[in-house]
């Protein structure tokens, strides 16, 4: 007997009404803004209501840096959730939106996987409830009114060799990265070169992602610098009074997405800036009310720890004033492999040499978390039939030493029931006293917070730092962004900044070959490698398999 998809899996499942997922968090129809039967939107100003200030556990899922090999980081946030639920927990899971760009490319969805899936899975992976066109929709708003105050006498004297701000969409298409607009004569504005990045690396998504109310997404808004004068005076989206219209456009996709996983346990699903780009987390206002309304909420970041982790602390975590009380580090035998060297159609076989090599990886991963950050953390293997005991137990040893137990998850074949071993070993963690370290002071220089970054969590031995990367630093600590958090856009392929460079490496440097300001998100953005904010699509797109027969059913969406 074969395996059932994914999509097949959760067309099967009987959805609960929504009103009675949100009644598990004593929440009533008139909270709700319903979207059907099976979707409603929570208003933010939920947060307002009285929760006897109660202090909720927050649990961050991370993993090691990504393969061919699959590691189940999402599979494994939604099946702990359902753990905790089934443990007698009121637990919520609190998710990134997917994009449209991966769904349709290589990686697939973001609803999970197996028996651990948010659903209705094909609503959430496809427009779900409109979040990231209103995002689009702002963010080119503001591209819009650029131009157009440029056309009409441009009055603020900006410099069109240095415009900062690209138009968005949600589509991997590389046609778009690099273009000329403005042609055919007066009428049609003011040629120059342009180009489009994809939604989620839209600084509007970060911004929105960030905020902790609409007043503080307008100020936010507000600050996005789009260009530089002549005299590299930088101009913002308030100085074309865009601000307002742009927190219209995003007033209802500000609240957050109530969902259910298949076992009924109440999920967010809001927002989802990339973590190789951006900084990879779901909305602080779905993560803080998510906190407001249940004792135990697990949550993800993107990517490896070195991304996602990362950025959830140095930044989200700074911000929103939050501290995770545990961490989940998940990884595959398999993936553990692939770092020590095994070809993916080799991965079947038991190799106890190649995973030793392998290991490295995610021994960094937990020495970050624990000896970094200081906090607490379990190892999360998700449990694939052809594991052999040997390779478990090697795991099981590696991670011991360090002072971090193993947990074997098979939320994947077994829903909820296959994480309580890792639900029980969270819940015990959550009960230890931890104190949250950052990897950089904020008042120290830009290029020193990027080489904390790289040294202490890449195991770098120092940063290289283009001409242009230097200048700009100078520029924005002059500025006064001097003070912002970095968000560092590097490969998630890899600790370095070379995709192909598994494992762990050593002596070795990261390349800076630009630092740009986010001044909306509230972050500076230092870019590694080839980092792309346009991604294109494979040779055979995901797009091919996907269809709908005639009564409307999605198939080969995964």
């Amino acid at each position: 007997m074969g395996f059932k998809s994914d999509i097949e899996i959760a067309q099967e499942a009987e959805l609960k009404d929504i009103r009675e997922i949100a009644a598990k968090l004593d929440l009533t129809e008139e909270d709700l803004e319903l979207y059907g039967k099976y979707k409603a939107k929570l208003d933010y100003n939920l947060l307002k209501k009285g929760n006897g200030n109660k202090k909720t556990k927050l649990i961050l899922t991370t993993a090691i840096n990504p393969t061919p090999a699959g590691e189940g980081k999402t599979t494994t946030t939604i099946g702990t959730s359902d753990a905790l639920s089934r443990l007698g927990k009121k637990t919520m899971v609190a998710l990134r939106e997917p994009s449209l760009g991966p769904v349709f490319g290589v990686k697939g969805g973001a609803a999970g996987g197996g028996y651990a899936q948010v659903v209705p899975m094909e609503d959430i992976n496809l427009h779900f409830t409109g979040d990231f066109h209103a995002i689009g929709a702002a963010n080119n708003l503001l591209a819009a009114m650029l131009d157009n105050h440029i056309n009409h006498g441009n009055k603020l004297g900006v410099d069109s060799r240095k415009i900062t701000w690209r138009r968005a969409m949600d589509m991997n298409d590389r046609q778009l990265r690099n273009l000329t607009n403005g042609l055919g004569g007066k009428g049609n504005g003011i040629p120059r070169e342009d180009g489009f990045d994809i939604t989620v690396a839209s600084e509007v998504m970060a911004a929105f992602c960030l905020a902790n109310d609409i007043t503080d997404l307008k100020e936010r808004l507000g600050n996005m610098i789009v260009a530089y004068t002549r005299d590299d005076q930088p101009i913002t989206a308030k100085d074309l009074n865009a601000h307002g219209a742009m927190a219209a456009l995003l007033k209802d996709a500000l609240k957050p997405n109530l969902v259910q996983t298949l076992e009924g346990t109440p999920a967010f699903v809001h927002g989802g800036p990339f973590a190789n780009i951006a900084h990879g987390c779901n909305s602080v206002i779905a993560t803080k009310m998510a906190m407001h309304f249940a004792d135990y909420v697990v949550t993800e970041a993107g990517f490896g720890a070195d991304l996602g982790a990362e950025k959830f602390i140095d930044i989200k975590c700074r911000m929103a004033d939050l501290k995770p009380d545990a961490v989940i580090i998940v990884a595959t035998v398999r993936a553990l492999k692939y770092n020590g060297g095994v070809p993916k159609d080799s991965l079947n076989e038991e190799n106890l040499e190649a995973l030793e090599n392998g290991l490295p990886n995610l021994l960094k991963h937990v020495e970050n978390i624990t000896k970094v950050f200081k906090l607490p953390a379990v190892v999360a293997i998700n449990k694939f039939p052809l594991d052999t005991e040997a390779e478990l137990q090697l795991v099981k040893n590696r991670c011991k030493e360090l002072g971090v137990n193993v947990a074997l998850s098979e939320v994947w074949a077994k829903g909820g029931e296959g994480g309580e071993e890792l639900a029980k070993e969270v819940i015990r963690l959550t009960e230890t006293e931890s104190t949250l370290e950052y990897a950089y002071d904020l008042d120290m220089p830009i290029a020193n917070k990027i080489k904390a970054i790289a040294q202490k969590i890449y195991g770098a031995d120092d940063v290289d730092f283009a001409p242009a990367a230097t200048k700009e630093m100078a520029k924005l600590e002059k500025l006064g962004f001097g003070n912002l958090p970095i968000c560092m856009a590097k490969t998630q392929y890899s600790l370095s900044d070379d995709q192909t460079v598994l494992g762990r490496p050593t002596d070795f440097n990261i390349a800076v070959r630009q630092v740009k300001v986010s001044a909306g998100a509230g972050f500076i953005v230092a870019l590694t490698g080839e980092i792309m904010t346009m991604p294109g699509l494979p040779k055979v797109p995901s797009a091919e398999k996907i269809d709908v027969d005639e009564k409307g059913m999605i198939q080969g969406l995964f």
